[in-house]
């Protein structure tokens, strides 16, 4: 199984258009982006590739990435950033089977799977597939379990991806705080790689109207605001995981900029051969 990480960033990305901030710039200097959040997940026993959400950075993903155009895809959850590339489809793709999950959202009246329809529903190649979370479906020759995490106020999905010949697992924790439920965890339990939502530091909950939530023993906040992981939640989630090895990934252009590169933080292109 080979992942390779088309977009690491948050919902605007870094460099973020318009802005000149530290981080920003550094990435501009460094020649490194961090696109809206998208991963490919190639079975080179099958020769068939898997994406798990489709940014809105499709186009560019896919131009400046060595990696063939998806078998099938997966959309976690129906905020913009991590579904209106599927756009991108047209005329690009034969047939395009895309799984999300079949329970329904109260705030929306609708589940994941009949969102994407509804909204792409002009894509006649593209057929969505509904599934339960927990329930594990077969796909490019993968078995993928969704599972719910927390992401207020929608419902949105982690992610478990394994090859039942190798054993070989990648865990996705999804757009959350810290409050993955125990059985979800369960399931994104002991992976090769894990990529877990990150989007700030701890320390710069005191900024938000919210500040930090879900305090380890120490009182570092392992949650920013309500909706995502600070770096040190995802480490946390990571750790009793007991993942091989954590890429915090949907990070913000807000990490200060000495901070912004350091390891474990990925950016857009690494490729991990599980």
């Amino acid at each position: 199984m080979r992942v390779t990480l088309l977009g690491t960033g948050d919902t605007t990305g870094t460099p973020t258009v318009g802005c000149d901030c530290d981080t920003c710039r550094s990435a501009r200097e460094r020649g490194v982006e961090r696109s809206r959040f998208s991963v490919h997940v190639e079975n080179e026993r099958t020769d068939e590739s898997l994406l798990v959400d489709f940014s809105p950075d499709f186009r560019h993903q896919f131009l400046t990435r060595d990696v063939p155009l998806p078998d099938a895809g997966v959309v976690t959850h129906v905020h913009f950033d991590h579904i209106d590339g599927l756009g991108n489809a047209y005329r690009v793709f034969d047939e395009l089977p895309v799984h999300a999950a079949n329970e329904t959202d109260p705030k929306t009246g609708e589940s994941v799977a009949e969102t994407v329809a509804d909204k792409y529903d002009y894509l006649e190649r593209v057929t969505v597939r509904g599934h339960a979370p927990f329930e594990s479906f077969r796909v490019c020759g993968l078995d993928v379990t969704l599972v719910p995490v927390d992401h207020p106020p929608l419902l949105c999905y982690g992610l478990a991806v394994e090859d039942p010949e190798t054993g070989a697992k990648l865990s996705v924790s999804g757009d959350t705080n810290f409050a993955v439920p125990e059985e979800s965890r369960e399931v994104l339990r002991d992976p090769d790689l894990f990529l877990a939502d990150a989007i700030v530091p701890a320390s710069l909950c005191e900024h938000h109207p919210l500040g930090g939530r879900h305090h380890d023993e120490d009182g570092v906040p392992r949650t920013f605001g309500t909706k995502h992981m600070t770096r040190e939640g995802a480490l946390s989630l990571a750790d009793d995981l007991n993942a091989s090895e954590t890429r915090l990934v949907h990070t913000a252009h807000f990490y200060p900029s000495d901070e912004a590169f350091e390891e474990p933080l990925a950016v857009d292109g690494e490729t991990y051969d599980l």
